[in-house]
């Protein structure tokens, strides 16, 4: 798996043009049912971050792009949800991670459509909160208002963990050549 991952980022890295595009479908396929057990979408996102520290890509690009591909991907799983109800909950993978639905059910229960916001940073909630949504009847406006908020949250994070990750390893890095210089410079 890490290196398809690998593969991922080295193309972004490639093909900056595109890169906002990629996060949008990886971001999307993250807050999906059924393809955010599949796709490691989190860990592309924080290394494609990094290349904004770089100045490589633009942050604000890619947070676009990821905010846009997650509205896509929760609001389809919410039409799933309320599209096929409960039904949806028994086909695999799902039917084999009950534990995710008990906690996104709790979560409701406890928080209401503030689970919505929680939902995209929480990785056993992402697969199925969307859905359950969907399922609970929840009004549409309602639902876009705290998953809007909660997409754009997300993409944000992310991005920034690799941003900031990335400004961190050049810091070190560059105090590591200068000391390194240093030292050469007092041993001809």
């Amino acid at each position: 798996m890490s290196d398809w991952i690998d593969q991922i980022i080295a193309f972004i890295g490639r093909h900056h043009m595109v890169a906002p595009w990629i996060m949008l479908l990886f971001a999307a396929a993250e807050t999906t049912a059924f393809l955010s057990i599949l796709i490691p979408s989190t860990a592309i996102m924080v290394a494609v971050g990094a290349f904004a520290a770089n100045g490589l890509l633009s942050f604000t690009a890619l947070w676009l792009g990821a905010s846009a591909g997650a509205v896509i991907g929760s609001f389809f799983s919410f039409w799933l949800g309320r599209h096929y109800g409960s039904t949806i909950l028994t086909v695999r993978p799902l039917r084999d991670h009950l534990e995710w639905i008990a906690k996104a059910d709790q979560a409701f229960t406890r928080w209401g459509p503030v689970t919505l916001l929680a939902g995209h940073f929480t990785t056993a909630l992402r697969p199925v909160v969307f859905l359950m949504a969907g399922m609970s009847g929840m009004t549409l406006f309602r639902f876009a208002f705290w998953n809007i908020l909660g997409c754009f949250a997300w993409a944000f994070v992310m991005l920034k963990f690799g941003e900031i990750g990335g400004m961190a390893i050049n810091w070190l890095w560059e105090r590591l050549v200068n000391s390194l210089a240093i030292v050469g410079s007092q041993h001809p």
